[in-house]
């Protein structure tokens, strides 16, 4: 069983807090809010976050490496800015979970300061595997940042702030004592549970195999993530785990007295193929090729199903050590949407 830590730091929700930004679809965030709030930003900004987000990700092996007192964000940006410019991108993109074929690729347009036919087409090939490939342009994106690494370190730092700046600066100062709840929560679960059900409780049902493997694990509440998991395996048999920990009755971007989680799971039950696959889940766990085989449907058309029903806590995943994906149903979560169902009806707050 790993040695288990806890960290609450919010420079985690900044990184995370721009992905959600601009797949707000995916973490069930109203697309008109999150673009009332990616129109703050100057066109540049707005233009380089765009591009490059599908790439960049969310730095976690970094972060979790920091040796800071503490991880704000200004004091992460601050560290940030004290790596040469052109050392920026590799230091917090070339994670060991990426191919060493990749990041030889990738340091050789770096060094030269162009991608050759062959090198393109294994970078495109690294985006196609995703599990959700990026928009059309990432990869010449992808190929420009590594030709020219020190103008796109300055104009990361820069983007970087100024989103920090006109945005997340006012909602940093809300997330710490949630994050610190987060860690109580989790910690409070540890000392009555066995660890893969603490996962499976903290992740509202995700079982990760590779948890068993590892020496250490760092578990690291987030605010924005909620419902969903960020797992990065690190180097020295050690991972790092993120969980969601934002409560039921709030949302990221309000809604007044009616909950909005309440809202989604309606919405995700309200569809037929939805209560077909929870159907099939109910009689056996099941991967996503194996249920667009039954439903007479394309995967990704499954997987967006299943995305939908994962945010409205209806669904387990299993996470084999190999990568597979396996679906069951998650019944709890038809318990806790009755429950809040109750709550909010015997409220006597004014809807």
């Amino acid at each position: 069983m790993p040695e288990v830590r806890f960290e609450a730091a919010s420079a985690y929700d900044f990184f995370i807090s721009l992905i959600v930004l601009h797949n707000p679809a995916d973490f069930g965030l109203r697309p008109s809010w999150a673009a009332g709030v990616r129109s703050r930003l100057p066109a540049a900004q707005r233009e380089f976050f765009e591009h490059h987000l599908p790439f960049l990700g969310v730095p976690l092996t970094w972060l979790h490496d920091l040796t800071i007192p503490q991880k704000t964000t200004l004091a992460v940006l601050s560290a940030l800015e004290q790596i040469p410019p052109a050392e920026r991108l590799p230091r917090l993109t070339l994670i060991p979970e990426l191919r060493p074929e990749v990041q030889i690729a990738l340091q050789e347009i770096a060094a030269t300061g162009r991608a050759t036919p062959a090198i393109r087409t294994l970078l495109k090939a690294e985006l196609e595997a995703k599990r959700h490939p990026p928009p059309a342009g990432t990869l010449d994106y992808w190929i420009s940042a590594w030709s020219n690494p020190a103008a796109f370190g300055e104009e990361w730092l820069f983007a970087l702030r100024t989103y920090f700046n006109l945005f997340f600066s006012e909602e940093e100062a809300r997330l710490q004592s949630l994050l610190e709840d987060g860690v109580q929560t989790a910690s409070r679960l540890l000392n009555e549970q066995p660890l893969p059900q603490v996962v499976e409780t903290l992740t509202r049902g995700v079982s990760i195999a590779e948890i068993q493997q590892v020496s250490q694990l760092t578990l690291i509440p987030s605010y924005w993530s909620t419902p969903f998991i960020f797992f990065q395996r690190l180097a020295g048999q050690r991972a790092l785990l993120v969980f969601g920990c934002r409560p039921a009755h709030l949302s990221l971007a309000g809604g007044g007295a009616v909950p909005l989680t309440l809202v989604d799971t309606f919405k995700a039950l309200g569809d037929p193929t939805r209560l077909r696959i929870l159907r099939f889940l109910a009689q056996q766990p099941l991967t996503p090729a194996a249920l667009a085989e039954r439903l007479r449907l394309r995967a990704p058309t499954v997987i967006h199903h299943l995305n939908a029903l994962r945010r409205a806590g209806l669904v387990h995943i299993r996470l084999d050590a190999d990568g597979e994906r396996r679906y069951d149903l998650r019944r709890e979560g038809l318990n806790e949407t009755l429950t809040a169902l109750h709550r909010f009806l015997d409220s006597t707050e004014e809807p």
